[in-house]
C-alpha cells in the first residue's frame, strides 16, 4: 500500500487527472462496471440526503439526480482538478466540496452531519487508508441509512491473463483492488449492530456491497 499524506495524495490525484478529467467519462464507461447498478440500488425516499464520496467528474451524481429528482445530493473529492469538471457538469444541482474521504466532516462541509445514503463508486481502490474511509463514511450514516460501494474485485472467474493485464493497467492509475472489502464492511457492521449485503459482479470483475445502519 502506498503511504501518502493527505496533501501528497491530493497532489497525486491532481497530477493523475489534470488532463484525464477532460476525457475520463468517455473511457471509463467501458470498464467501471456496476456503477448504474449501484445507483439503482440506492432507492432513497423522496426528500432523502445522498452523499457521493470520491465523486470525480460528477458523472454518477448526474445519473442519480435524473433518477431521483426529489433527493438532495452532495459530493466530495480530494482532487481539485476533478471537482472543476464536476462543478461544470452539475451546474449547482449538487453541493460539492473538496475533502479527504478519511477525515471529512459533513457538518462542516455541508451543514449536514448524517446522510440517508452514501455511495463510493470505484473510489475505495484509490484511497490508501481505505479502511478509515469506510469507517468515516459509516459514521456519517443516519439511522436506517446505507453505505453502497462498488469497485474492482479479485477477477477469480476470469482468465489469469486478463487479471494480470488488468492489474498492470490499474497500477498506472494508482488503483489497487480491495479483495477484503466484504470482511471489512462485515466488521464495521458488527460494531454498530448493522447488516451487510454483498454481490460478486461479472464473474468477479467487480464487487457491490451495502452496509446498513440500524434505526
Amino acid at each position: 500500500m502506498l503511504d501518502f499524506t493527505t496533501t501528497s495524495h491530493a497532489e497525486l490525484m491532481d497530477r493523475t487527472y489534470r488532463h484525464q478529467r477532460l476525457f475520463y467519462d468517455l473511457t471509463r464507461k467501458y470498464y467501471l462496471l456496476g456503477r448504474d447498478r449501484l445507483i439503482a440500488g440506492l432507492d432513497p425516499k423522496p426528500g432523502a440526503h445522498v452523499l457521493e464520496i470520491a465523486c470525480g467528474t460528477g458523472r454518477n451524481l448526474q445519473v442519480a439526480i435524473r433518477r431521483y429528482p426529489d433527493t438532495a445530493f452532495y459530493g466530495l473529492d480530494i482532487s481539485s482538478e476533478m471537482l472543476t469538471t464536476a462543478r461544470a457538469n452539475l451546474r449547482q444541482s449538487a453541493n460539492l466540496a473538496q475533502a479527504d474521504a478519511c477525515t471529512f466532516e459533513g457538518a462542516h462541509l455541508f451543514r449536514r452531519a448524517k446522510f440517508d445514503r452514501i455511495f463510493i463508486s470505484y473510489g475505495i481502490s484509490m484511497i490508501p487508508d481505505w479502511h478509515i474511509a469506510l469507517a468515516t463514511a459509516s459514521a456519517h450514516l443516519a439511522p436506517g441509512g446505507e453505505l453502497h460501494v462498488v469497485d474492482f474485485h479479485d477477477q477469480n472467474g476470469l482468465p489469469k491473463w486478463f487479471r494480470s493485464a488488468l492489474y498492470r493497467w490499474l497500477e498506472r492509475f494508482h488503483v489497487t483492488p480491495r479483495s477484503d472489502l466484504k470482511s471489512t464492511l462485515d466488521r464495521l457492521a458488527s460494531g454498530i449492530g448493522g447488516t451487510t449485503r454483498f454481490q460478486d459482479l461479472y464473474r468477479g470483475y467487480a464487487q457491490y456491497a451495502v452496509l446498513r445502519r440500524p434505526r
